[in-house]
């Protein structure tokens, strides 16, 4: 059976770790601007606040992970009212050193493992809307022991280096993807592949991209009702089920286009198009360019 979180983590390409110490003591608070890259933070000891834009506030505790696939802009202090700092997220991640925030001096109230990666897919922002926008997890032994495998890895050189690190980032990421399910988890693929009529219907399409899918026949594979299908499938991955297909069809699309030697008419029919104008129309209204153009670019 085809395994959709796979299949997006495997065009994702993630790889390049970057990764520091972070603490905190007394009165301190630090404001990062939206960022755009993938990032990550690991609690190893102590507690502190986290608000990410457009997100309820969060207590970290210890051993908690946080996964933000394109990090918005955020704040993280500790519990006393404070004026954050404003911090450049470019030049913070460049450091290898402790970075210390608050009082400089005694045991400090919180311990992190910062850190953020890419993706080298250049179709990364279509792949990333597909997951959701905070991983937040609680208490997971294996997620821990990646972050300190990811972390003493990137701070050294050895040979292979970069594939072990490719390798630990996809595991990393897709343990922290299916560490967060239910209602509570942010709307994107997990929460849907959770969700076991709408799983249903993503790994059908996943599966079969050529169908000529509609929301009736997607609704019947779910064992649903067209109305109670679509609100479903809408409410637990954050867009109508017909917006993820298009999504889905132009990720495959754009790569084939990149990597493959198929035609176009061998491409638009293999996304579920029956017709090459057909395909060009849809994939020039989303990609912004047609795709002998985006071919040629590439």
């Amino acid at each position: 059976m085809v395994d959709p979180l796979t299949q997006v983590i495997s065009l994702l390409r993630p790889g390049a770790v970057f990764s520091k110490g972070i603490s905190g003591a007394g009165r301190w608070g630090v404001r990062y601007s939206e960022f755009g890259q993938p990032s990550f933070c690991a609690v190893l000891e102590g507690s502190c606040r986290l608000e990410v834009d457009g997100h309820d506030p969060l207590t970290l505790e210890a051993d908690d992970f946080v996964l933000m696939p394109a990090t918005p802009g955020f704040t993280m202090s500790g519990f006393e009212p404070v004026t954050p700092k404003a911090m450049d997220p470019h030049a913070a991640a460049s450091t290898t050193e402790e970075l210390r925030h608050g009082r400089q001096s005694g045991p400090p109230d919180v311990r992190l493992l910062g850190g953020y990666f890419v993706f080298d897919s250049p179709d990364s922002a279509l792949l990333v809307a597909l997951l959701p926008q905070l991983v937040h997890v609680r208490g997971e032994e294996r997620l821990a022991t990646l972050v300190k495998l990811v972390n003493g890895e990137s701070r050294e050189h050895r040979a292979g280096r970069d594939l072990v690190l490719m390798r630990l980032v996809e595991v990393l990421l897709v343990e922290a993807l299916r560490s967060t399910t239910g209602a509570a988890a942010s709307p994107g693929l997990v929460r849907g592949l959770a969700d076991a009529r709408v799983s249903l219907a993503i790994r059908q399409m996943h599966e079969s991209p050529e169908s000529s899918w509609t929301v009736e026949q997607l609704a019947k594979v779910a064992a649903l009702s067209r109305s109670a299908f679509f609100e479903r499938f809408s409410r637990a991955v954050g867009i109508p089920p017909m917006e993820y297909l298009l999504a889905w069809r132009m990720a495959i699309a754009k790569h084939l286009l990149r990597r493959s030697k198929c035609a176009i008419a061998e491409i638009a029919e293999r996304v579920g198009y029956g017709s090459v104008s057909a395909f060009s129309t849809a994939f020039s209204r989303h990609v912004g360019q047609p795709p002998a153009r985006f071919a040629r670019a590439v």
